[in-house]
């Protein structure tokens, strides 16, 4: 799916700021070998996760996503009250209902405009900024905050080794302003998006309120997501490549989902992308779902990498299948 035509209009979502925010408890792989039958070398070695940050009790996904926003409305020095567009991607909303977002909203203190939740897994921040990117350009809305929130250490299932040690939690978001075309070429230039849903059984959760009325436990197929993240879904980086005019060459920073060292080395190595203009923090964070893109942009922000006007690519593979990337004029 192509969601941008830049002959639609005049208009261009531009990036005015991003911040995130880690809970404080961090769970090392150390730590994680006296919860379960693994070793922290098996780990690093399979996935080159060390640590992860787990949320404390009563700390809910819409707490993490509003201090996430407070610190990119602060990078991008506007007010709360000016933004009329609240998206955010999560798998682990407070509630079934109302949207996290919407309670993201309230703690900011926004009264106007639309907030709703997304959820495409750990393609959500993807799927999120293409969202706010169609709303912005139709002249509809005119700034928007994304956000990516997970909770995911409530989905885990602690006695199973495979999947417990991959995930953490964290929020990241980004804030999204609708300007005229400049001749910086600064926005959002081109986004694409895929879904599958025959692969559910390959990554799912176990439960939910329509089929077993309990939350239930992340299943994963290892394997077979890392085949499809590494095999299948070139086709939307080569497609944003494409109409944004550019090619791997030209791009300064990628910055994928943070899922697991080796698929992000690989599928960089099969699209021609040099290592060193990889964003990794998978490292430090775990798997952090729809979180993990805007958690790794806001470090490379913060150290001096990602600077105006370069050229960024974000890109992510979730649950679903669901896939997506999207090339942006920093």
């Amino acid at each position: 799916m192509s969601s941008t035509d830049n002959n639609n209009n005049n208009l261009r979502s531009v990036v005015l700021g991003v911040g995130s925010y880690l809970p404080e408890k961090i769970l090392t792989n150390a730590d994680l070998e006296k919860m379960v039958d693994t070793t922290s070398d098996w780990i690093v070695q399979r996935t080159g996760i060390q640590q992860r940050h787990i949320a404390a009790d009563g700390e809910t996904t819409s707490m993490l996503g509003i201090k996430a926003a407070q610190k990119a409305l602060a990078s991008a020095g506007v007010d709360a009250d000016s933004i009329d567009l609240v998206i955010c991607a999560t798998s682990t909303p407070d509630y079934t209902f109302p949207a996290a977002a919407t309670q993201i909203q309230a703690g900011l203190g926004i009264t106007k405009g639309v907030a709703f939740d997304l959820q495409a897994v750990c393609s959500g921040f993807v799927f999120g900024v293409t969202t706010a990117d169609k709303f912005l350009r139709s002249g509809s809305h005119k700034r928007a905050l994304v956000i990516g929130a997970e909770t995911f250490s409530r989905l885990l299932d602690w006695e199973d080794r495979t999947t417990c040690v991959l995930f953490g939690d964290g929020a990241g978001a980004i804030v999204l302003e609708a300007q005229e075309r400049g001749g910086d070429g600064r926005g959002v230039l081109s986004t694409h998006l895929r879904s599958d849903g025959r692969h559910r059984e390959k990554l799912y959760v176990d439960g939910g309120p329509s089929s077993t009325k309990t939350v239930g436990h992340l299943r994963m197929l290892g394997k077979d997501v890392f085949r499809h993240a590494v095999g299948q879904v070139g086709d939307v980086m080569l497609d944003s490549f494409r109409e944004a005019g550019v090619d791997a060459e030209r791009l300064d920073w990628f910055v994928p989902h943070q899922a697991n060292a080796r698929i992000i080395d690989a599928s960089a190595e099969k699209l021609g992308i040099a290592a060193e203009k990889v964003v990794k923090t998978v490292q430090l964070h775990g798997n952090t779902s729809a979180a993990s893109i805007p958690l790794a942009l806001d470090v490379a922000v913060r150290d001096g990498r990602i600077k105006k006007g370069d050229l960024v690519m974000i890109e992510a593979v979730g649950g679903g299948f669901t896939w997506g990337a999207a090339v942006i004029r920093w």
